[in-house]
């Protein structure tokens, strides 16, 4: 029961980000993105470990591979994008898709390079982190499909 209220509250997060124009928030690091992307916190949770974001990849932009120690959730709510977990091929991610990510899967997140994409990242049990940063992701590997 708690997930499904989560899920609402985020949805209801979503469609207000959308719908009132919410700014794209601040520029990303550089050091764990290449390309441009913004985040926009909507939610922070201290109490029970929670964060939402909502994150906009402008077309060929990509994170760093990294992993969460709790699961993530995504919803994705503009454009095309891609999700590509370690020993798996890249997903290809559409408006209105939710995808979780088991913790610590080694994965990163990119928009295409035709289109930007904007997803509503959702992480839970953030009492032991939020997230790791690992190696870059190459160009090859973006480009791969693989």
């Amino acid at each position: 029961m708690m997930v499904a209220g989560v899920l609402v509250i985020l949805f209801n997060l979503s469609s207000r980000a959308q719908t009132n124009g919410a700014p794209k928030g601040e520029r990303a690091p550089a050091t764990n993105f290449t390309g441009t992307v913004w985040l926009n916190p909507l939610a922070i949770d201290t109490l029970s470990h929670w964060s939402i974001t909502k994150v906009t990849f402008e077309a060929g932009a990509y994170s760093r591979w990294h992993k969460h120690p709790g699961k993530q959730i995504l919803v994705i709510t503009e454009g095309t994008g891609y999700l590509k977990e370690k020993g798996k091929p890249i997903q290809i991610l559409h408006k209105g898709d939710l995808v979780s990510i088991a913790p610590e899967v080694e994965h990163w997140h990119a928009a295409t390079p035709q289109e930007g994409f904007v997803q509503i990242v959702m992480n839970p049990n953030t009492k032991n982190g939020a997230v790791t940063w690992l190696s870059n992701v190459t160009e090859q590997e973006y480009k791969s499909g693989k």
